[in-house]
């Protein structure tokens, strides 16, 4: 009779603690990334009475929702983003619900745990944004001249060509065509002048009777002084024997104009937004775009062995069981960005379970 009793009070201790894992799981049904668990029973060692002897969590992965943000990101795939504590504790989660602190980092948003990159030599290091936030000055080196110098015309002009020295600053030219054909066929010289009208170089373009630039005519090198630096720029005329440059036709107007191909100021960052790869892609106000860091995943060949901590991450596993590698390689999935992957749990299924477990409690 007292085992009995005995019996039946093991079957309350585990039918509550499984209980436990139903709340658990349905309390954390909106929680980004939470997988849920399933309570184990056994039976005791002599044969009577019930126990839960541990808990699973469950691999399958949630829906994937689109967020907007371009710091939530979601592994469509096998892998854990990687968050580290100020302490250098390494912990794992499905939820990647990341935002740029006031320093430059990027962190879990509840936490404030670092999200990890992988960077070319395999090493995790933090993502910060503090030194990406601008892009440096880039001097101009070329100017790409395209359209048409009508050989009817006396002379063309271009104006407002801007060329930015290694400091950024932006410096007006104007370029002056003056048709020398009656002393050389296909003969144009060139003045460049700055804003104030200083000429500051001169030169030749000829053009063949193709209309395309001759070899040896079709490059002009200017040879700019700023801040007591000589800064080398080119214009192109084009390839000879080409259209992909300056052209001399008859009947058609004169059009020239110049394109500068690179070179800018300072360049402030406008937005930023993880590609499949995981790799940041940063877009800066004059839409150059350039690679940030990627982020590093982990992979655990035996998930039911993590151990789950404050519902969204996960700790454990030894470094030897743990794989680390990059999104869309190999056994990892890849980004979804501006996304979130939501919980895993399935309410309908918990409240059946729930159901099940409670008459058991009640019996």
């Amino acid at each position: 009779m007292f085992q009995a009793l005995y019996n039946g009070l093991s079957g309350l201790f585990a039918f509550s603690q499984s209980l436990n894992t139903i709340s658990n799981n349905i309390s954390n049904m909106n929680t980004p990334g939470f997988r849920g668990s399933d309570a184990f029973f056994a039976n005791l060692f002599d044969g009577n009475g019930a126990e839960i002897v541990g808990q699973g969590v469950r691999t399958q992965e949630g829906s994937i929702q689109q967020t907007g943000n371009p710091t939530d990101v979601a592994i469509n795939g096998e892998g854990f983003f990687i968050l580290k504590d100020g302490q250098g504790n390494l912990y794992y989660t499905r939820a990647g619900q990341f935002q740029f602190d006031n320093q430059g980092y990027l962190v879990d948003t509840v936490y404030g745990y670092r999200v990890q990159a992988l960077d070319a030599s395999g090493n995790l290091n933090d993502i910060n944004l503090a030194s990406l936030k601008t892009l440096p000055a880039q001097a101009t080196t070329t100017v790409q001249m395209t359209g048409n110098l009508s050989p009817q015309s006396p002379t063309d002009s271009v104006t407002g060509i801007q060329i930015y020295d290694a400091q950024g600053n932006a410096h007006t030219y104007s370029a002056t065509f003056t048709n020398n054909t009656t002393t050389t066929p296909g003969s144009w010289t060139v003045s460049i002048t700055d804003a104030q009208g200083n000429v500051v170089s001169n030169g030749e373009v000829r053009f063949g009777t193709d209309g395309t630039p001759q070899s040896g005519y079709n490059i002009m090198t200017l040879k700019l002084t700023f801040q007591g630096q000589t800064q080398n720029v080119t214009l192109n005329f084009g390839t000879p024997g080409a259209l992909d440059g300056a052209t001399q036709f008859s009947g058609t107007a004169s059009n020239l104009a110049a394109q500068v191909k690179d070179g800018h100021g300072v360049l402030p960052l406008t937005t930023e937004a993880f590609d499949q790869n995981g790799v940041l892609q940063l877009t800066y106000s004059d839409g150059e775009k350039n690679a940030g860091p990627q982020l590093a995943l982990a992979y655990f060949p035996n998930e039911a062995g993590l151990e789950q901590l404050h519902g969204r991450l996960y700790v454990g596993n030894t470094t030897q069981q743990r794989q680390i590698g990059r999104p869309n390689q190999g056994i990892f999935g890849q980004i979804s960005g501006g996304s979130l992957e939501l919980s895993n749990v399935d309410l309908t299924q918990e409240l059946a379970n729930m159901i099940i477990i409670q008459r058991g409690f009640q019996a």
